[in-house]
């Protein structure tokens, strides 16, 4: 048999070049049966499509970067399974790039990405201290991207988060009818866009109860386990909470952990709840009261903010704030009462 080459597959099928090569580029703009006829011909015929090459030939990548702060929150993975889906529906490959929340890595990343090995950016940032001016690359080049989740307030682009500022609110005036007096909020990071929206939530819910603000309630944490462990330590013993509210999943663990080391009891004597995905907070004893963000929704949105301005050859994003709703699920950590089923009646935090 002659070799078979987009050229022969086409004249076999009567159709262009030009038709086969959308078909095997998932293109929207080709008829459903006319695209299936062209997959099984090339089955039979043996053919598989270099894709790569083709992508050379036309100065595109069909692919986009995803750049996270981390991997252990369950949040960020099943954003990027979100991604991925939009990302796989267009033909489209993805690189996943894991900043450590760090601003030096990020920069680094985001030169490494401006040399043109990826059409599109939706990305999650590491910090707000510093100057963004090494973005400029990406739009230069005419590359888009989305922010989800964290976001640069100076930098203009479409920014993809959940209701962060009603769901902090809903989750320490919780604690507060629970029968908190002293609300500790554990954070990693209050100057990211995330950390000083949440932050802001908490107190206001402080405000509206009555309550006095306490600024060493506010407990900055790093990312270092040990480091994370000495601080909680301090705030416990030395400030005396009877309620925590974790911005970040791993400082909800990291509670857990402290108390089943400390004897501490959960809600008798520390009630907590936290911004958690863990698909497994109801297992944990005390189940863990969570917000759980729409994490795979938020990357399905942002994949799509992102093709959308690909399909329309922009440089840069719209300079929109989409916003999706969480839900508070009270269980047992927070002082739900005992009994309560391990998956209680969630409600949107607003």
């Amino acid at each position: 048999m002659d070799t078979v080459n987009i050229k022969v597959l086409a004249e076999r099928l009567g159709l262009s070049t030009s038709t086969v090569s959308r078909a095997f580029r998932g293109n929207s703009d080709i008829n459903a049966k006319t695209k299936q006829r062209i997959l099984d011909a090339a089955a039979a015929m043996g053919y598989q499509p270099n894709l790569y090459a083709s992508s050379l030939r036309d100065r595109k990548s069909r692919t986009i970067a995803i750049i996270v702060p981390e991997f252990a929150n369950n949040f960020f993975s099943q954003a990027i399974h979100g991604i991925e889906k939009v990302a796989r529906s267009k033909g489209y490959h993805t690189l996943i790039y894991v900043t450590d929340d760090d601003y030096e890595k990020e920069a680094a990343f985001v030169a490494d990405i401006g040399n043109g090995r990826v059409e599109g950016v939706v990305m999650s940032v590491s910090g707000e201290e510093y100057q963004h001016g090494y973005l400029d690359v990406l739009t230069k080049r005419s590359i888009p991207f989305v922010f989800f989740d964290r976001y640069y307030d100076d930098v203009q682009a479409t920014r993809v988060t959940a209701n962060d500022y009603a769901s902090s609110y809903a989750a320490t005036k919780h604690l507060i009818d629970n029968g908190c007096k002293r609300v500790a909020y554990l954070v990693v990071n209050k100057h990211v866009s995330i950390g000083k929206i949440r932050l802001q939530g908490y107190l206001d819910a402080l405000r509206d109860a009555g309550q006095q603000y306490d600024d060493d309630l506010v407990v900055e944490c790093t990312n270092e386990k040990q480091e994370i462990e000495r601080r909680l330590r301090n705030a416990f013993y030395n400030l005396r909470p009877d309620g925590v509210f974790a911005s970040v999943e791993r400082l909800a663990i990291a509670a857990y952990r402290f108390c089943h080391q400390e004897g501490i009891l959960m809600p008798a004597d520390l009630k907590v709840i936290g911004f958690s995905s863990l698909e497994i907070a109801d297992l944990l004893h005390p189940a863990l009261s969570t917000i759980t963000q729409p994490a795979f929704d938020m990357g399905v949105t942002a994949a799509t903010a992102l093709f959308d301005a690909l399909a329309s050859g922009l440089k840069s994003t719209p300079d929109n704030h989409l916003t999706l709703e969480s839900i508070l699920i009270e269980r047992q950590s927070s002082g739900a009462a005992a009994g309560t089923p391990n998956d209680p009646k969630g409600r949107t935090a607003t």
